[in-house]
């Protein structure tokens, strides 16, 4: 007898996003002749940039003679892409090339991050919340059966509202419940908000205090566009001893179709073992992807490579400038009907208060069916955000210009 893991039977009945696209499908079949504009999944409409397309087509020339072809690379990732990663994005931080492991992407490093811990540790996580931090950890057993709200009894809850201004707030749990790990997402998927410097160091002085370990999304620094603002959570005094930090270049750079990100996990980051020793946790990752990965391919690292150069540099800030313009026009769109919005600001995402009690999936089908666009159902990110909605600033210009004037007409 075959015997499934269980703890699968505990998600939610689909991925957000495949739903999404089920309901699209459909929507599509029966209305062909509609032109659907699509301002929902974060992925980008604009092409690989200039120097990108040069670095793969260089690198793929080379795959084509002996003397440079390239098999099997290291797990951990090129010595040429980590030295660079080091020396741009972390040069007046304390992160050496060798604590950086290039992956396929932040979304798997997230998801897969998880399995160094044991099964009853204590998970902290935003609501709302980017789907993969929960679904990860539903399925390694750690979150129990999901209640009628949908809140799984499992794991810790930190609730972002307009109240807080989507700022989470330390845990309110007894001493003995609280977190081991704590996932934040800043800029954050999906209310778009950021957290300053010292709103940054309260998590850091907290996971110090309770031997917490802080799993930080990051992948969207590059939208930061506000002085004071980290854009690293090793900015912070004190990161390096209890946080590991994520990033990728699908929005910064449009690899979405490519595949590369990165993790930081710095040797002085440590959990417990059975016998009460520290253990770090950089041998235990290095462990773990020379079992399970067999790296990211020679060809898209030497692209990551390249949008680190002066020229990379200016094309991924001309492609964030305008998917962040996109941003501003949508937050300022629903602003001038008169609704309340979060986002758009630092980030390519804008986060819509629904008017009265509008449910998000009911808000979801009125807009593909009176103004053909797609967009996030708030609810997918947890029950904090059933009565919002997500919007995105990927799309081109002139489709983000056309549903915007459909918006407009919205019957709300």
């Amino acid at each position: 007898m075959t015997r499934i893991n269980a703890n699968y039977l505990n998600l939610p009945g689909g991925y957000l996003f495949s739903e999404v696209a089920r309901r699209v499908a459909t929507f599509s079949a029966a209305n062909p002749e509609a032109r659907i504009i699509r301002l929902g999944i974060g992925d980008v409409a604009g092409p690989l940039s200039p120097v990108v397309i040069q670095a793969l087509q260089k690198a793929v020339a080379e795959q084509g003679e002996a003397a440079h072809f390239r098999g099997y690379g290291p797990e951990q990732g090129y010595d040429f892409l980590r030295n660079t990663i080091a020396a741009a994005e972390y040069a007046e931080l304390p992160v050496s090339p060798d604590e950086i492991f290039i992956s396929d992407g932040a979304k798997c490093d997230l998801g897969n991050f998880q399995e160094l811990f044991a099964a009853d540790c204590r998970i902290a996580l935003t609501d709302p919340v980017y789907p993969v931090y929960a679904d990860a950890n539903v399925m390694a057993g750690r979150a129990g059966r999901a209640d009628e709200d949908g809140r799984f009894k499992g794991l810790i809850y930190l609730p972002c509202t307009a109240e807080n201004n989507f700022v989470p707030e330390l845990p309110s749990v007894p001493a003995q419940e609280r977190p081991d790990i704590i996932y934040l997402c800043f800029p954050n998927n999906p209310t778009g908000t950021v957290l300053t410097r010292s709103q940054l160091q309260v998590w850091v002085d907290y996971a110090r205090e309770n031997d917490a370990l802080i799993l930080f999304d990051a992948a969207y620094e590059a939208f930061i566009r506000e002085p004071g603002i980290p854009r690293s959570i090793y900015e912070i005094p004190g990161a390096r001893d209890v946080a590991v930090e994520f990033r990728s270049y699908s929005k910064t750079a449009g690899f979405t179709g490519l595949r590369c990100g990165f993790a930081v996990v710095p040797k002085t980051v440590t959990g417990t073992g059975p016998d009460g020793k520290r253990v770090p946790l950089h041998a235990l990752w290095n462990r773990r992807q020379t079992t399970k990965f067999n790296g990211c391919s020679y060809i898209v690292q030497r692209a990551a490579e390249a949008t680190h150069s002066p020229e990379g540099k200016a094309e991924t800030m001309a492609a964030t400038d305008a998917y962040l313009a996109n941003a501003r026009a949508i937050r300022d769109a629903f602003e001038s009907m008169g609704l309340t919005v979060a986002g758009g600001h630092n980030s390519p995402y804008v986060w819509l208060r629904l008017p009265g009690d509008m449910d998000s999936w009911q808000f979801f089908d009125l807009l593909l069916a009176q103004a053909h666009i797609v967009g996030t159902p708030g609810a997918g990110f947890g029950p904090g955000g059933k009565h919002y909605f997500r919007f995105t600033g990927f799309g081109n210009q002139a489709d983000t210009a056309e549903a915007i004037d459909r918006l407009r007409g919205l019957s709300l």
